[in-house]
């Protein structure tokens, strides 16, 4: 179960939000977690969220944002900053990437689901 919450931020985007929450242990350090939420919307207009949560401990914080800066590095790098989908770009065509080999990232996405620690 989840501590004291001490300090949190919202990132809106979309149908996403993004929580990112610094907590306290029973022994009092700090830790932070940082929960996906996703808006469904069922076809009579009910909706629910899907969460998803990470808990990142001080003692991985260098390698963690190490690793993610370098992953960021790498998409900017290879992709640029603009935003490629279908969804972003109305003259995006789904033929002309398969063409190229590549797959559009709904023929390729598969559910994983993390359950919380």
């Amino acid at each position: 179960m989840d501590q004291e919450e001490i300090y949190s931020k919202v990132l809106r985007a979309g149908r996403r939000t993004y929580f990112f929450d610094v907590r306290s242990t029973k022994a009092g350090d700090y830790y932070l977690t940082v929960t996906e939420s996703k808006k469904f919307t069922h076809d009579d207009g009910s909706f629910h969220y899907k969460k998803h949560k990470i808990y990142l401990y001080k003692e991985d914080f260098t390698a963690f944002k190490e690793n993610l800066d370098e992953m960021m590095d790498y998409i900017i790098d290879e992709k640029g900053v603009e935003v490629i989908s279908e969804r972003h770009q109305k003259d995006f065509k789904k033929e002309d990437s398969e063409e190229n080999g590549s797959i559009s990232s709904t023929d390729s996405f598969t559910d994983v689901s993390f359950d919380d620690i």
